[in-house]
């Protein structure tokens, strides 16, 4: 069964920074690109960053870039986003995500992230 548990959102300021993890299990971790996306409040989802299998390719929504950073640790079965300088426009739902094959793909249950000006 494949889970992915997002956590590490909260409360914060305008030009704070958080950390958010997403531990995977269920899937063979380090043969997929990983993704995060966020959803706020009467707005589509959206990508926010991509990582592939192995960590060297790694592609941003141009309104996250230079502020988000995304990694991953494949012996913990993990990817991170950094979150550096956010803004109110940064409070949203955060989604992990994963692509297993064209047919099958898993999303977590999400973690609050919430800026306050």
């Amino acid at each position: 069964q494949v889970q992915l548990v997002e956590s590490g959102g909260g409360v914060v300021q305008t030009g704070e920074s958080l950390r958010l993890s997403c531990a995977a299990s269920g899937i063979a971790f380090s043969l997929n690109a990983m993704g995060w996306y966020r959803q706020a409040p009467g707005k589509q989802r959206e990508l926010v960053a991509t990582i592939s299998s192995g960590g060297g390719g790694r592609n941003y929504a141009g309104s996250v870039k230079g502020r988000f950073t995304i990694s991953r640790d494949n012996s913990k079965n993990t990817v991170y986003l950094q979150m550096s300088s956010l803004k109110p426009e940064d409070t949203a739902v955060y989604y992990c995500h994963v692509e297993v094959s064209r047919w099958s793909d898993y999303w977590g249950p999400g973690t609050q992230v919430t800026v306050s000006s």
